[in-house]
């Protein structure tokens, strides 16, 4: 294996937080997280993230998820948990699940089937 610049062994992630960064037309008839701000929250949760030393975690922008009526649409693995996330949020509670896996109510997306 190649020296990864990081200082990991193998590759891999303890948790992975997707946050959708998918951009619909202005005029669409359905809402898009990018319009709602993800892509200004992304590097707020990464700079906490790295203040807190969260090294075997990954942030970062994903694809259409297909939640966005619900608001930003964020999952975490290994957990599978989703969160509706706002630009103004306080992400103390995202930040504590991706240390401990801790799921946060507070930003829980409720989904249909729950």
């Amino acid at each position: 294996m190649a020296i990864d610049p990081k200082g990991r062994a193998k590759p891999g992630y303890d948790r992975h937080m997707f946050i959708c960064g998918h951009e619909r037309p202005p005029n669409s008839s359905r809402p898009s997280c990018k319009n709602r701000g993800s892509l200004e929250l992304l590097p707020r949760i990464k700079q906490v993230a790295r203040e807190q030393g969260l090294s075997s975690i990954r942030v970062q922008k994903s694809g259409c998820l297909d939640f966005c009526e619900n608001g930003i649409s964020c999952v975490v693995y290994p957990e599978g948990t989703w969160y509706q996330l706002s630009k103004d949020m306080d992400i103390a509670s995202i930040i504590q699940h991706l240390k401990d896996g801790t799921v946060s109510t507070v930003n829980l997306m409720k989904l249909d089937s729950e």
